[in-house]
């Protein structure tokens, strides 16, 4: 069973070797809270606050919520299925004096809608009369709080694999083995003593991983925040090839009773080709369904700890009097000895005091966007100053310092295509706030998707938008004293200031080195769709790997869709190329755009060719962000030193329409061109 978790990672790893070469059959999301468009919906649910939401207090009712299209289970003309790994964040928020029920089933059917389910004991899963029978095609994972003996359940809080049937294949109970606290038997079994019970209907969130490979199913829970368990839960060898149609549909079902809890799902990711896809769920800052503890009635006892405690007055107001003085001291050298560090780190240190004020208590109504590492709010500083405020929490101070120390080095970076950042300020142990300077037009990802025709962006726009984004990359790369690598270029982190100049922001995963040195190996971070593909097999991010995530961030902005899109279309880069080989690269472009007065579809088509170059899968191909300016740059004087050979080659090649044939001989021949290629001839 341990040996598991180590096969994903490699199997991770071969799929990613090999992720230039993507199949129609992949199906790779990422829903970090839902909207009506993600999934379609049956029974009793709803969409609130872009909380999925399977059942509420309503008794004898079902919820199923599934992935809106089919997708492909097994290899085409074989019987093998396809590997696939989902992870997704629920809740079941229990109801105050109800008594809490049934549960919620992560599943696969050929079908949707609820026909031939019942509530109750079944879940919404199957019914009495077609319980068991091999012609369901239904796979589920089930997390039951109800002990039905009629399926021979375990217990009332338990975890199983259902096929065909409720009476579970693989059983156990709820929980997690921690890491460090594992320990098993003289036999080679796990000792259950060492297991971490998790109480499914708590109200609390967890975390889960399904993973199906070779013939073997792992499944993982864990607190929601926690670090995915090393152990699974379930780990067992099972052959799904007789269950598993072609293509099935995906998502969760839950049903009541007369018990009845509300079941929620809060995040969820799947994905056929990518094993870590589960990374990108949001796990900071999620709501809390805790049932909060009972308010402390005025009673004999109350009262006579009141009247007690009136007596004590004078001595407890004596001792509070010395802890402050005592509080005061230790804060006032906590600052001395802040100095000279705030002076080596960070331009600016603001108090939580200012930080609170600005943005009311950290409102609801002021919150502007929920990132990776927590929750970003406007604010307005005292004097008027609007600012955009993260608060990022950690679970060590020690972890906190080394994020503060990385962010307080890029805090020194001044560029007018960067977000400024403004300063900072560390409370307590538990959380750290970073101050940017707020943009009024939110982000480039909003501005493409979300905006009406009304605040579309011109082509005029889009252009200037790819140059400043380009500039803010050059800095980054060569202008400032050390090499810096973003490693997160999107749509989303290209912010608007008030005149509709771009800025880069969020450095969270940013690195920097010496330029004469070369990155050193890391995990593979990022955002799906805009990793290079060297950098998803080997974790060294370099410059080219920047590059290539501008490249697709050009592609996105010309063509106004996303890198990969929800709705089962090909990834973007993938399209594009299709299109390129026949010969109708000019179909790319978002429709709206011609529509525009200034829309100049020569320039449109030079722009968007090179974004295709930049996301070349050959990382030499690629140019360097300094060759990227000089495009833009292109109608300007060019100096001797900008004259290079390879400067040279780029501008001349994306000024001529002789780049579209060349691309598309070369791909007649089955492989993306090389700058080299293109020089020669193809």
């Amino acid at each position: 069973m341990n040996q598991f978790y180590p096969k994903i990672l490699l199997s991770y790893l071969l799929l990613a070797l090999f992720s230039c070469n993507q199949s129609v059959a992949e199906t790779d999301f990422v829903f970090n809270g839902f909207k009506q468009s993600d999934v379609s919906i049956f029974g009793n649910v709803t969409i609130e606050s872009r909380i999925l939401t399977l059942s509420n207090d309503s008794t004898f009712s079902i919820g199923r919520a599934l992935y809106p299209s089919k997708i492909v289970t097994k290899e085409a003309n074989s019987s093998k299925v396809l590997p696939f790994s989902t992870s997704f964040i629920f809740a079941m928020a229990p109801y105050r004096d109800r008594l809490p029920g049934h549960g919620i089933v992560f599943l696969f059917v050929p079908h949707t809608g609820i026909d031939g389910t019942t509530s109750a004991q079944n879940l919404g899963f199957l019914n009495f009369t077609n319980n068991g029978n091999p012609d369901n095609h239904v796979f589920g994972v089930e997390f039951d709080v109800f002990k039905n003996q009629e399926f021979n359940d375990i217990n009332e809080n338990h975890v199983g694999i259902d096929v065909n049937s409720l009476a579970s294949e693989f059983a156990h109970e709820a929980g997690y083995w921690p890491d460090e606290k594992i320990k098993y038997n003289s036999d080679g079994s796990l000792n259950e003593e060492s297991l971490e019970t998790l109480k499914l209907n708590n109200g609390r969130n967890y975390q889960v991983w399904i993973d199906y490979v070779d013939f073997n199913i792992s499944v993982t829970m864990a607190p929601v925040g926690m670090k995915r368990p090393k152990q699974p839960l379930l780990d067992f060898h099972l052959n799904l090839s007789q269950v598993f149609e072609e293509e099935m549909y995906v998502g969760f079902t839950a049903a009541t009773g007369e018990l009845a809890q509300s079941h929620k799902i809060l995040a969820w990711s799947f994905s056929n080709s990518n094993f870590s896809i589960g990374d990108g769920l949001i796990t900071q800052g999620l709501p809390s369904f805790e049932l909060p503890e009972d308010p402390v009635y005025r009673s004999k006892g109350f009262i006579a700890g009141m009247t007690v405690s009136l007596l004590f007055l004078v001595v407890v107001i004596a001792v509070a009097s010395w802890f402050l003085i005592k509080r005061n001291r230790r804060m006032k050298k906590e600052r001395e000895d802040m100095e000279d560090w705030e002076l080596e780190y960070w331009p600016h240190r603001i108090t939580y005091q200012e930080i609170d004020a600005a943005t009311k208590g950290f409102a609801d109504e002021n919150v502007i966007g929920i990132g990776g590492n927590g929750k970003v709010y406007k604010g307005v500083l005292a004097g008027g100053s609007e600012v955009a405020v993260k608060r990022i929490s950690h679970q060590n101070s020690e972890g906190a310092r080394q994020f503060l120390a990385e962010i307080s080095s890029l805090g020194r970076l001044k560029q007018r295509n960067l977000v400024s950042l403004r300063g900072w300020c560390k409370k307590d142990r538990g959380s750290m706030f970073v101050v940017y300077d707020y943009m009024e037009n939110g982000s480039l990802d909003k501005r493409l998707f979300e905006s009406n025709d009304r605040n579309m962006l011109s082509f005029e726009d889009r252009i200037r938008i790819l140059k400043d984004v380009a500039s803010g990359v050059l800095y980054l790369h060569e202008g400032w004293e050390a090499k810096v690598l973003h490693r997160d270029i999107k749509a989303s982190n290209v912010l608007l200031d008030r005149d509709m100049n771009a800025r880069l922001g969020d450095f969270g995963l940013a690195r920097m080195h010496d330029h004469s040195q070369v990155a050193s190996t890391t995990r593979v971070v990022g955002t799906v769709g805009y990793l290079a593909p060297e950098f998803a097999k080997t974790g060294r991010a370099s410059t080219q790997t920047d590059v290539f995530g501008y490249g697709v961030l050009i592609m996105e902005v010309m063509c106004g869709r996303r890198p990969i899109e929800e709705e089962g279309k090909p990834p973007l880069v993938d399209w594009l190329w299709e299109l390129m080989s026949r010969g109708e690269l000019i179909n790319a472009f978002d429709s709206r755009l011609r529509t525009n007065q200034d829309f100049n579809e020569e320039e449109a088509l030079r722009v968007l060719q090179l974004g295709m170059i930049c996301a070349s899968l050959d990382a030499k191909a690629r140019p360097s962000m300094r060759q990227v300016v000089k495009f833009f740059d292109r109608n300007n004087d060019i100096d001797e030193y900008e004259t290079e050979d390879m400067d040279a080659y780029l501008l001349e090649s994306l000024r001529s329409n002789t780049m579209l044939s060349n691309f598309s001989l070369s791909l007649s021949h089955g492989s993306h061109p090389t700058f080299d290629e293109i020089r020669e001839g193809g």
